[in-house]
């Protein structure tokens, strides 16, 4: 057997390099389109080496902000409907608990990520080193723990062999249609350095091919003959449905074929174009008046690709009253809240219930007033997005300015955001003919990810205009990555919306019968200063970028036009009027209200709250 020695750092690196993936278009890449390192104490010296040999093939890219790198990676991932993805690299202190967040993010929305955190030494001679944890009862344990709960697979290599199971079970992970989750292979940094003999094959390219695990014949026999049981079913679309290769056509195809109406989760828009006649939109919390009207009034509702969570379900009293079915290849998912699930791939799964159902439509008049309600609200939306509704701009008028600012937007824009108010009228009234061309992380809904998840976009899709619509509050949590888009060369556009504060909370907040306390920044305790006026403008400059504040609609839509002929990231500032968001559509959600108050508002919700719940699935 030949062998070729290498240290654990640079036999890491050079397998990653050697595995690759065939993409939709034919085009051989390699599966891992960099790595993310921000180099410090127990990595900069083993796997930073490994890394400066390998850039020709395995791209080193350097950030501000260790989460901002992670959600970046996330955001490559999701932009790639999981078939490529990142590694990122840490020190072993504070470098790698900065990763929790975005691995969280990953781990919720089921998106792989390679996690590589340096840790700390196996050998123990220098402990404790500078910026180790110590645990007083268990002297195994670092920092690095804090990805396990995380972590869909978590290994630390103690002696430089165990590499050779534990990056194949790592791929493994990375690529499982249902594991799919973040890896975190902590690296002591003695270990990283260690040299080994590996075996020469072990480096072999290798091609990774992506399961799509087909339907199980008793289950598919079981949710057929419910099926034809029905008289007016609902598809709900998650995210499920855009990671399954052929899984938007093979959706499209199954409603068109048996006339059933389609509400999409927050990450299954974008599966069926905005203007199909059976696509209703939104459901759920954010939803739209026709996809929630048709969910109340559906006798069977199939979820194909949904983690059924409370914001797609209305805290699973939207629907409760109709026959659950499920399509997930993750059975965790297809067997929730009392559904008969069928366990595989989402258009494998389609295709075959299709065929088993065939001949069976849904009640003509069914799809016919589906259609109806369908096609009213497209026309709603367009009123919507156009009629002023509050003395300064809304919402919809800024998200209407920036979809009118290219006549092929629909087709071209990718619209990116994560947490606020914006989700929710993003969902209802954002309008993409592609699949990816609505980017929203909301399984974690995550402040801070816009920014970075935007620029993870871009290098995903250079070919595509990145637009990232982001309130002040999120933006403040986390924008330093700003200036990495600019370092890279990877332009995106920062459409940021003021209303000086947290107005999403703040609403949800009154809404629970509570007083406006600790959301806006005038409801903030603050000192002899004042409230800050922060210009965003400005701070976008200071950190590379091209920067614009406009004060109407229209300045909106001039601005695009010149941020969308720049080639530097730009960022537009405009006030917006908190209060105001889009009221048609919506439905119920589930938000713990206390049974005492002082308060008679509050007492006033607890009993609305009280009522509301009645009306939810159990089981």
């Amino acid at each position: 057997m030949k062998t070729v020695r290498l240290t654990v750092a640079q036999a890491l690196v050079r397998y990653l390099a050697a595995q690759f993936v065939t993409m939709p278009d034919g085009s051989r890449e390699r599966l891992f389109g960099g790595v993310w390192a921000i180099f410090g104490h127990g990595n900069v010296a083993g796997l930073g080496e490994a890394l400066q040999a390998a850039q020709d093939v395995l791209p080193t890219l350097r950030a501000h902000n260790e989460q901002g790198m992670a959600l970046a990676a996330t955001a490559y991932a999701k932009a790639h409907f999981r078939r490529r993805m990142m590694a990122v690299s840490t020190s072993i202190g504070p470098g790698c608990t900065n990763l929790v967040t975005a691995a969280a993010v990953a781990h919720v929305n089921r998106l792989p990520m390679l996690l590589l955190p340096g840790d700390v030494f196996i050998s123990r001679a220098p402990d404790p080193v500078l910026q180790q944890v110590e645990d007083f009862q268990d002297g195994g344990v670092s920092a690095v723990d804090c990805l396990r709960p995380v972590s869909r697979y978590f290994d630390r290599i103690v002696v430089p062999s165990q590499l050779l199971t534990a990056l194949p079970r790592a791929i493994a992970t990375l690529t499982d249609p249902a594991q799919c989750g973040p890896v975190t292979l902590a690296l002591p940094q003695d270990v990283q350095a260690q040299a080994f003999d590996w075996p020469e094959a072990f480096f072999a390219e290798r091609d990774i091919h992506f399961r799509q695990p087909p339907a199980e014949p008793t289950e598919l026999a079981a949710l057929a003959s419910l099926l034809r049981q029905a008289k007016r079913p609902l598809i709900v679309c998650g995210g499920g449905v855009l990671y399954s290769a052929g899984g938007a056509d093979a959706l499209r195809q199954f409603a068109e074929t048996h006339g059933i109406p389609v509400g999409e989760s927050q990450a299954g828009k974008g599966a069926l174009a905005w203007d199909h006649p059976l696509l209703a939109g939104s459901i759920g919390v954010t939803g739209s008046p026709a996809a929630n009207e048709l969910a109340a009034q559906a006798d069977l509702v199939l979820a194909v690709g949904s983690r059924l969570q409370d914001f797609t379900t209305g805290s699973h009293a939207l629907y409760a009253q109709a026959t659950l079915l499920s399509i997930n290849v993750n059975g965790f998912d297809a067997g929730k809240w009392g559904g008969h699930g069928l366990q595989c791939d989402a258009a494998v799964g389609l295709a075959a219930l299709s065929a088993a159902l065939e001949g069976w439509q849904a009640d003509a008049d069914w799809t016919a007033h589906s259609q109806r309600l369908c096609n009213g609200w497209r026309r709603q939306v367009d009123e919507i997005v156009r009629s002023p509704r509050a003395s300064l701009p809304t919402y919809a008028e800024a998200i209407g300015a920036v979809q009118a600012s290219a006549a092929d937007s629909a087709e071209r824009d990718i619209v990116v955001c994560a947490a606020g108010t914006l989700p929710a009228e993003l969902h209802k009234l954002w309008r993409t003919s592609t699949p990816g061309g609505y980017h929203m992380e909301y399984g974690f809904s995550c402040m801070g990810y816009e920014v970075a998840g935007g620029l993870g976009v871009k290098m995903a899709r250079p070919e595509r205009e990145v637009i990232v619509m982001v309130g002040d509050g999120s933006y403040l949590m986390l924008n330093n990555e700003l200036a990495t888009s600019v370092m890279l060369g990877h332009k995106i556009i920062v459409v940021l919306l003021d209303n000086a504060g947290y107005a999403c909370i703040n609403r949800l907040q009154q809404a629970c019968g509570g007083a406006p306390f600790n959301n806006m920044l005038v409801d903030c305790l603050h000192g002899e200063h004042g409230i800050p006026q922060v210009d965003f403008a400005r701070n976008a400059r200071s950190l590379g970028a091209e920067a614009e504040t406009v004060g109407s609609v229209a300045e909106l839509l001039a601005a695009m036009v010149r941020a969308r002929a720049s080639s530097r990231s730009y960022l537009i500032q405009l006030r917006i009027d908190g209060p105001q968001c889009t009221p048609e559509g919506g439905s119920w959600w589930e938000v713990g209200i206390p049974e005492v108050s002082e308060r008679e508002a509050v007492r006033n919700a607890r009993a609305d709250y009280e009522q509301a719940r009645q009306r939810q699935r159990l089981g």
